[in-house]
């Protein structure tokens, strides 16, 4: 098997093994993206992406993405970034529009180096999220611990090409993103899992936020996650619409403009290049022979 080319690249610490698949290459399996995303073995990533032939004259590009888990989303805002970075400088602009499975998004570069993206409109409707019940989602029915005593309740609810469940609490840095995340990602209110935020008010112009993603764990960003809890703050009359996101990794400006899009503006980084060698890839295929 002949080794497969790869860009390692992170916004805010979010980190990401980037195959460009143009040509008519095959996308990975679900085992191929299991094998790449160990970081003993592998190499290791929060989310697998794939950049593949456009599906119509308005997209640069379609941007597959997998989870280390090997399940697919439907986007990822830092990666959409790091994605648009490449294929600006590749054609000398300074915007284009990528296809996902949330939609075709917008993308600029912006001052500094940095790159804002259209993440579109959030999907608010329960059916939408999905949630397993009909809900509220400005704050859905969602509760850990006693009944009468939870120790953490009333996340919204925000769809934005994957489910958010959004927690306000009296200090992030005070939660147990890995105790608590795991179990509100499989909630049964959430039949396709959910990413989990936890955020506090600052000010009305910014808030802290960490994340439990859902199949990847506890991340160092999440552009979606970030692009979530604004709109989920907004709609509790918490912050403004425009607002400051301070994750683990850094800083993200999310904006809910008057027609419904939200815009995210933050930086890229390129790590390193490399190849897939052909023990991965090998494992790869003995597992999918054996499923």
């Amino acid at each position: 098997m002949s080794p497969l080319p790869f860009t390692k690249m992170h916004g805010l610490g979010n980190d990401f093994v980037i195959l460009d698949l143009r040509g008519g290459l095959a996308p990975p399996t679900p085992a191929l993206a299991r094998a790449i995303a160990d970081r003993r073995r592998g190499v290791g990533f929060d989310q697998l992406i794939t950049i593949e032939d456009a599906q119509e004259p308005q997209s640069a590009a379609y941007m597959g993405i997998y989870n280390p888990d090997g399940s697919r989303s439907g986007a990822c805002g830092n990666a959409t970034r790091c994605v648009a970075h490449i294929l600006m400088n590749e054609a000398d602009s300074d915007a284009l529009t990528l296809r996902t499975d949330f939609g075709l998004l917008a993308c600029q570069s912006a001052a500094g180096g940095l790159v804002r993206v259209n993440m579109g409109s959030p999907k608010l409707d329960w059916q939408d999220i999905p949630l397993a019940d009909a809900s509220d989602t400005v704050r859905i029915d969602v509760k850990l611990g006693p009944i009468d005593n939870p120790s953490l309740w009333g996340p919204g609810a925000v769809n934005m090409g994957n489910p958010h469940a959004v927690f306000f609490v009296d200090d992030a840095d005070a939660v147990s993103v890995d105790g608590l995340g795991p179990m509100i990602e499989n909630h049964p209110m959430f039949p396709e899992r959910t990413n989990v935020e936890f955020c506090h008010v600052i000010d009305r112009g910014r808030i802290r936020m960490r994340v439990w993603e859902r199949g990847a764990g506890i991340t160092q960003a999440c552009g979606s996650g970030a692009c979530a809890a604004v709109v989920a703050g907004v709609r509790r009359g918490l912050i403004d619409r425009k607002c400051i996101v301070d994750l683990d990794g850094g800083p993200l400006t999310i904006e809910w403009d008057a027609h419904d899009d939200v815009y995210m503006t933050g930086p890229v980084a390129l790590s390193y290049t490399g190849e897939i060698g052909p023990d991965i890839l090998a494992q790869a295929a003995r597992e999918d022979r054996a499923a």
